[in-house]
């Protein structure tokens, strides 16, 4: 009950802050476990996943920090949303979403673990990655473009929506980790996670993607 009251909250919110239009929605399933990587670049974004992915089974990271303030605390545990350590390898919060994604639920995650004040892609990290792997289930990449918190603002101060655009890419897996050299399979996996983002946004969000071979390949194969 007191999930679906915050999600009508989330939504009303996002139609007075922003005019969303989403690309593919297609690709995310309804049912079945996935995990969402998208960039991230504003305090809009987390709204954003529980308006596009209309289920309640989804798995959201919220870090620690935000643990001090009592609402946020009362609406992660309305959620079912799971704090993390951003600075420390933690084990029991990849663990929980392990045992999550075996029941089949979805998790949004942005594998940069951080927002980007820049708008442009951050090196990712290896969490999204490690868990793809580990779980073995379908990767949907997602672009996201006009959230920046500066963008949102100016526009909120001249009464106006923001407009944002989502485009969902096609779903994909990675294979296992291998027994030998998991750590560089991790950052070649990552940079594959990364560069299918980098090919849903426009070439000036692409960040430290730009000049990547990998994401040369995924947009000659777009033409």
């Amino acid at each position: 009950m007191l999930f679906s009251i915050i999600r009508i909250f989330d939504r009303l919110l996002l139609r007075l802050l922003a005019r969303l239009e989403v690309e593919n929605l297609e690709n995310l399933p309804t049912r079945g476990a996935y995990i969402a990587v998208a960039n991230h670049m504003g305090r809009l974004d987390a709204a954003l996943v529980y308006d596009v992915i209309k289920r309640r089974d989804i798995i959201i990271f919220v870090a620690e920090k935000y643990r001090r303030y009592a609402l946020i605390r009362w609406i992660v545990r309305q959620l079912d949303a799971i704090w993390l350590d951003r600075y420390n390898a933690d084990i029991a919060a990849l663990r929980e979403v392990l045992a999550r994604l075996k029941k089949g639920w979805a998790l949004a995650m942005a594998p940069e673990g951080t927002r980007s004040k820049t708008g442009t892609l951050l090196p990712g990290r290896p969490g999204a990655s490690y868990l793809a792997a580990k779980s073995g289930v379908l990767v949907i990449p997602v672009g996201g473009i006009g959230t920046e918190d500066w963008r949102v603002k100016q526009n909120l101060r001249r009464l106006r929506r923001t407009e944002v655009l989502l485009r969902v890419g096609k779903p994909f897996t990675l294979p296992p980790l291998p027994v030998k050299d998991r750590e560089a399979a991790l950052a070649a996996y990552t940079d594959e996670i990364m560069c299918q983002i980098a090919a849903l946004l426009p070439p000036e969000q692409r960040g430290a993607y730009a000049d990547h071979p990998r994401l040369k390949e995924l947009l000659s194969g777009q033409d």
